[in-house]
């Protein structure tokens, strides 16, 4: 998986994307989301296997899953008239967690189809190095590697992303 380091930058940087002006609360939503598929890591305490579809990286990392958390946290949160917007920035936060892990070194792949289809996928391209499970192991050389993976992989892009999207949004004013 990613960090949450990185699963959050993407997650931040979505809100600024899909929002006119970010607010805190929906910033703090879209992070959340960003980081809420590695709940799945609770399934171990339980005896759940990682190739389970409710192991890690099953169905929590499912687009299907980030619909569903997308559409249940729009309307249950917002009252708003842009919901089509606000939803869309939670599902792609929580659906960017997925895609992120499928671009790691380890692992099983993802769960993107879950329960239609079990298949784990990997992208073809997987540059981010894959982060420890647990803080003790991620303080560490190898979370090192980590961070300095994702500052590029995952920070350089999101810093792209959002200053075009604040210019773009400065232009429109």
């Amino acid at each position: 998986m990613a960090s949450i380091f990185g699963h959050v930058a993407a997650g931040l940087t979505l809100a600024n994307v899909f929002s006119k002006k970010t607010s805190a609360r929906f910033a703090v939503i879209c992070a959340v989301s960003a980081v809420l598929p590695d709940i799945d890591v609770l399934a171990f305490q339980f005896g759940i296997p990682y190739e389970s579809v409710f192991g890690h990286r099953g169905f929590t990392h499912s687009i299907l899953f980030a619909f569903l958390w997308g559409a249940a946290v729009t309307f249950l949160l917002f009252r708003r008239d842009k919901k089509l917007l606000i939803f869309t920035g939670i599902f792609l936060s929580t659906l960017s967690h997925g895609l992120l892990d499928a671009m790691t070194t380890g692992g099983l792949g993802v769960g993107f189809f879950i329960p239609f289809d079990v298949t784990r996928y990997f992208f073809g391209f997987r540059p981010i190095q894959v982060s420890p499970i647990g803080v003790k192991a991620f303080f560490s050389e190898w979370g090192i590697e980590v961070i300095s993976s994702e500052v590029v992989w995952i920070g350089i892009p999101c810093l792209i992303i959002y200053i075009l999207a604040r210019t773009v949004k400065s232009i429109r004013k």
